[in-house]
């Protein structure tokens, strides 16, 4: 058939193409969608940049041919990557976190001036460029390299031990940042583990529920119409919250320890379908976090400055502003927002470029900006979700369950905590904000769903 490759599927899940045969045209289709929607993004990345200086400087930003050219590589690089080895992925995850990306850096060009200005801070946009092709490098890597994510499964129990090395790792370094201890310190550098925590225990998950999924789904007692889980079948969900507990109280990190547990029930539920398991996992949440917010200092200051934002101004507080500040700036943007680079959302701190660069948006962009912000989260999620509807993998199914939730949950607890919505947990906004391991764990993250992705996609059969 003209324009079709004809390919022969080897036992590790790739493909081996004769010598000037073109890609399927499925796969050519999907390439080209891929490629203009990256187009767009330098586009849209680059007029953000330039906006942003004639906003703030009056004058075209000197550094203009340099942003678009590092945006046209990193756009660039990673197609012409999964166009070699990963052709049937899906054709939208990889602009999607692209422009997230681009949008961040714009972001942090536009913070800087305003931090430098006021707090006399140094520049945080090169650092992040700098990590963002970090991450680009590792995403091709792992496209590269792992030519079948179904190989992630021999190895479930040495990643999860690893993940638990790391969860509990910043327990044992001396010192905290910001009140929690969520970093490693190796002499000058430093990362967050739990950033790649999330992504290695949805490998475990996924190996674990394929092997146990039936004695998960299939047994237990019917109580007021729900199936409980019987008692032997509990172990894995009691082992799971203590672990959380552990986080949240020896590490004084909420947000961990919610996308931890969090993780697990949604991935439970998607194994087995049913509610039980959720049920069971928002009893156990409510009452470990109601015992632990009780008791622990910090986690109980969290709480009353979520309950009380305003006490902050009050003389004699020892509440942060940061929270009252960020709904003055979501309420000054109105719908639209002040123009980017006409806000004043470096009055937060030194969090206006981590958790609470979403105040950024709401103040610059308005109501409309945020929104746009949270669309693209939730799409980049949806195309997660829809890589497990089409694949017939059992692993890769539940694998792009789990990354699309650990997404979907990380971005729930920032935006929800700036908002005001839950009590702040001070975790980094994907891709947005100003964090390496965040960024290189994130785009690890995206390499794991394109290659699902291209492993569905070849599952569909050609040209469907």
């Amino acid at each position: 058939m003209a324009g079709v490759t004809v390919e022969t599927v080897r036992a590790d899940g790739g493909t081996r193409r004769g010598a000037g045969t073109p890609l399927s045209a499925r796969a050519d289709r999907r390439r080209r969608s891929e490629a203009l929607l990256l187009g767009l993004t330098v586009l849209i990345s680059c007029f953000g940049y330039l906006y942003t200086g004639l906003a703030t400087t009056g004058n075209v930003p000197g550094g203009l041919p340099g942003f678009a050219g590092s945006m046209a590589c990193l756009a660039l690089v990673p197609h012409l990557a999964v166009r070699r080895w990963a052709p049937y992925a899906d054709p939208v995850i990889l602009p999607l976190a692209v422009l997230l990306s681009a949008f961040g850096l714009v972001l942090l060009y536009r913070l800087d001036p305003a931090y430098r200005a006021r707090y006399h801070a140094g520049s945080t946009a090169s650092g992040q460029l700098m990590w963002t092709v970090i991450g680009v490098g590792l995403c091709v890597v792992v496209v590269a390299v792992l030519r079948d994510h179904r190989r992630l499964q021999r190895y479930i129990y040495l990643t999860m031990a690893v993940a638990l090395v790391l969860l509990m790792a910043p327990a044992f370094f001396p010192g905290d940042t910001y009140g929690a201890k969520r970093w490693i310190f190796i002499g000058p550098l430093s990362f967050q583990p739990g950033e790649f925590v999330k992504t290695m225990i949805a490998v475990f998950f996924a190996g674990y529920l394929v092997i146990h999924r039936d004695a998960l789904a299939l047994t237990g007692r019917r109580f007021l119409g729900v199936r409980l889980p019987p008692g032997r079948q509990l172990g894995p969900i009691l082992t799971v919250w203590v672990l959380s507990l552990m986080v949240l109280v020896l590490e004084r990190d909420l947000g961990t320890s919610l996308i931890f547990f969090g993780l697990f029930v949604v991935m439970l539920y998607a194994a087995t379908e049913r509610t039980s398991w959720v049920v069971c996992g928002v009893l156990m949440a409510s009452m470990g976090a109601g015992v632990v917010g009780s008791m622990e200092p910090h986690v109980k200051g969290r709480i009353d400055a979520w309950l009380h934002p305003f006490d902050a101004f009050e003389p004699g507080s020892t509440f942060s502003p940061q929270a009252a500040q960020a709904l003055f700036g979501f309420g000054s943007g109105g719908v639209t927002g002040a123009g980017l680079g006409r806000g004043h959302p470096e009055l937060i701190g030194f969090a206006g470029r981590s958790d609470f660069i979403l105040t950024t948006v709401g103040e610059d962009l308005g109501l409309a900006g945020t929104m746009v912000v949270l669309v693209l989260y939730a799409l980049l999620a949806q195309r997660g979700v829809s890589t497990a509807l089409r694949s017939a993998d059992p692993f890769g199914k539940l694998l792009a369950v789990g990354l699309a939730a650990a997404l979907a949950l990380q971005v729930f607890v920032v935006a929800g905590g700036v908002m005001g919505l839950i009590p702040l947990t001070g975790k980094a906004l994907p891709f947005l904000a100003k964090s390496g391991s965040s960024l290189v764990a994130n785009w690890l993250m995206v390499a794991l769903l394109i290659r699902v992705s291209d492993h569905a996609g070849r599952e569909a059969g050609p040209d469907s």
